[in-house]
This record gives C-alpha cells, sequence and structure tokens, in this order.
C-alpha cells in the first residue's frame, strides 16, 4: 500500500515540517513481506532500532485443541520511531519491503495515533481488528484507565465501539466502551 487516498492530508505538508522530520525522530510505518512481522521486529530490535509491532491475542481452532495465539493487529505492518535519513537501515532488513509514504517519499505517522494503540495495549484492554472506517464521529473518552483517548465512535449490536486508527495505512482496532464515558471530539 504506498499510496495515499485521496481524502487524507499528507503529514508532514510543508518544506519546513519535511526539514523538520530530517532533525528529529518520527514515526514511519513498514510494509512487510507476507507474515514476516515478527521476523524484522526481531531484525530491528537487534539493530536497536525502535520499533512497534502490535499484537492481539485470538484462539485459534485446529480438529484435537485450542490455542490462543498471538497475531500482528495491522497485518503485513509494524512501527519504526526513526530518522528519515536512517531509513535503508530498516529497508536493508529481511522482509521489509518499503515505508508507506505517498509514492516518492515515506510519510509519518502522527505521534497520537501510535500512542493511543499502545495505551490500549498497556492498560490490557480487550480490541479487535476493524476495517477502517472514513467517517463517523470523533470522540474522545472521558473517564476510566484510558482517558484522553481519541477515535472513532461506532455501534455494532447495539454496544458503543471505539476505533483508534492509523491513517497512513487505513488500518483500525475497536474496542468496547460505555457511552456515558465519551464526548464529541
Amino acid at each position: 500500500m504506498s499510496s495515499l487516498p485521496e481524502s487524507l492530508d499528507p503529514v508532514p505538508t510543508s518544506s519546513a515540517e519535511l526539514d523538520h522530520s530530517c532533525h528529529q525522530p518520527l514515526w514511519y510505518a513498514v510494509y512487510t513481506r507476507s507474515r514476516h512481522e515478527q521476523l524484522v521486529q526481531k531484525q530491528l530490535e537487534g539493530k536497536a532500532i525502535q520499533n512497534f509491532l502490535p499484537l492481539y491475542e485470538k484462539i485459534s481452532q485446529w480438529k484435537d485443541r485450542k490455542k490462543q495465539i498471538q497475531l500482528p493487529l495491522f497485518p503485513g505492518y509494524l512501527f519504526v520511531k526513526i530518522l528519515l535519513q536512517d531509513r535503508l537501515e530498516v529497508l536493508k532488513t529481511f522482509g521489509a519491503v518499503h515505508l508507506v509514504g505517498d509514492g516518492s517519499t515515506p510519510l509519518p505517522i502522527p505521534e497520537e495515533q501510535i500512542l493511543s494503540i499502545q495505551t490500549l495495549i498497556e492498560k490490557g484492554v480487550k480490541f479487535d481488528p476493524h476495517p477502517y472506517l472514513k467517517v463517523g464521529n470523533s470522540v474522545r473518552i472521558t473517564s476510566g484507565p484510558l482517558t484522553g483517548v481519541e477515535g472513532i465512535l461506532v455501534r455494532k449490536k447495539n454496544q458503543c465501539r471505539l476505533l483508534l486508527s492509523v491513517d497512513l495505512i487505513q488500518r483500525s482496532i475497536a474496542i468496547e466502551i460505555d457511552s456515558w464515558q465519551i464526548e464529541q471530539g
């Protein structure tokens, strides 16, 4: 997925912002070969490159048993926090295909989007992958362990769910939330 949908504004948007991104590490999405996310993550850790591979747990059923397994939350992607000039070291990693961008330049992911997903994982909240939605109401959690986390409100089977999205790779995750815990964003 190397191009952006027309509805998204590329980040950074000006040459000043691009220049700033060369001097400060930013988060980028790394597109990987199929089922190579964990292998790429281990290699990046060996190179001391800061990375983040969000995983979720799923019960897998075989004929004779059930087993709880961990799968990448965003299949085919993981995230790295690097200076743009260090991207070659990431791309030399076996299994890494390219950094996601606009077709000519990798584009950074807003730090808040990564921090929201990290907060979910750290707090042990149950979540599931969810299809990316372009429309919906932006909301903010007002109480509980996830106070301040923002996302998109959707309904599923008469329950409120909050979607946290990574716009650049068009992937989302969903958590169940009580409607009294949120306010319009």
